[in-house]
């Protein structure tokens, strides 16, 4: 059968293929137009294949969370190149992934990739998306949080696509879920803002914790000697970095030392009970800056530094009449913990030229 421009035009249009595939694809199938679309389809499984051994490093994190707050899914999906995430049909092709995880609800890429999707498998459709695009192109991972029983979960990707977050927390009841849904849209911008890397102090390990404190001692010691150089105000050099080494008995050390200081400065013991407080507050700030950094719940709230992540929802909790504690928190950054290969840019204009 003659294949003419129409056929190839029409296919082109339906699969977004280079036209020479297209006349080729048209001609070897006798112009049997699905035909000619599931040997596109294969070519671009063959192109896949050529393409594996690339690193996807690049791409676009994806969130999509239900109306009702009741569950939430975020997912990574990784190009080559920066280039191709901002592309329009990539950009889709992410928001049809996370929205897949979402509505079928599995666990894994390749419980995924069997789901089934329009006419096919969702792994066709994606392969032939990835064709149109050109480059490696691939599901990295994604997680979907379920908020339970007067539970609520919400989220944030940033709008570069490279940070995201999604939180569930409990509550006391339906009311007070509801209510706090926009509070967690807040603290997932926050994450995404100062990066934690856990929920709370109590999931560090006693070992980082012990060695995080020698170096970040070290570190304010240095910079007292600038500083003192400079003849600026010195940087106080904690004891302690977390709060989980702040045990009863270092608390009730520190409290005497703070009445020794009173003593010395022969503060009348009447007023004491107002001075300890507020001493034994900044003790406490002054010996947690490891929680500050990578702690989501003791870290300064952004729009409220007077108050930590875990004050501010307490606080709006209780505005609504009700208590709410995040049980769950994720981010994802693009691309971490991928290695990228390093490119020998002048070596590869001169294969190219060879």
């Amino acid at each position: 059968m003659a294949v003419t421009a129409a056929m190839v035009k029409q296919l082109r249009q339906a699969t977004d293929a280079p036209m020479m595939d297209c006349k080729k694809a048209l001609t070897e199938c006798d112009g049997d137009f699905e035909k000619a679309t599931e040997w596109l389809r294969d070519r671009g499984v063959s192109k896949a294949a050529k393409k594996s051994s690339r690193v996807a490093a690049e791409g676009s994190l994806g969130i999509k969370i239900s109306d009702t707050f009741a569950s939430a899914t975020l997912a990574e999906v990784n190009a080559e190149t920066d280039f191709v995430a901002k592309n329009d049909g990539f950009k889709a092709l992410v928001g049809n992934t996370v929205a897949q995880a979402f509505t079928t609800g599995v666990s894994t890429v390749d419980e995924l990739h069997e789901t089934g999707y329009e006419t096919g498998k969702f792994s066709e459709y994606f392969t032939q998306e990835v064709s149109r695009i050109g480059e490696k192109v691939e599901v990295r991972r994604f997680v979907t949080l379920n908020a339970g029983e007067n539970g609520a979960v919400n989220g944030y990707v940033h709008s570069n696509g490279r940070v995201g977050v999604i939180i569930a927390a409990s509550c006391d009841s339906a009311k007070t879920a509801e209510a706090i849904a926009p509070t967690l849209k807040n603290i997932s911008m926050h994450a995404a803002a100062m990066k934690p890397t856990v929920l709370s102090s109590n999931e560090f390990d006693a070992a980082f914790v012990e060695s995080e404190t020698i170096g970040r001692i070290e570190a304010i010691k240095n910079d007292n000697e600038e500083l003192g150089r400079l003849g600026k105000p010195l940087k106080n050099v904690p004891l302690y970095i977390s709060q989980s080494q702040l045990t009863d008995a270092v608390m009730a050390e520190a409290e005497e030392a703070v009445k020794e200081e009173l003593r010395a400065t022969k503060k009348p013991e009447k007023i004491w009970d107002k001075i300890i407080p507020g001493k034994m507050e900044r003790f406490v700030a002054d010996n947690t800056t490891l929680d500050k950094e990578l702690a989501l719940l003791e870290q300064d709230y952004v729009l409220d530094d007077s108050m930590s992540v875990g004050e501010a929802l307490a606080k709006d909790a209780e505005a609504n009449g009700g208590t709410a504690e995040i049980v769950e928190y994720i981010i994802y950054q693009l691309g971490e913990g991928i290695a990228k290969k390093e490119e020998d840019f002048a070596a590869e204009v001169a294969a190219q030229m060879g």
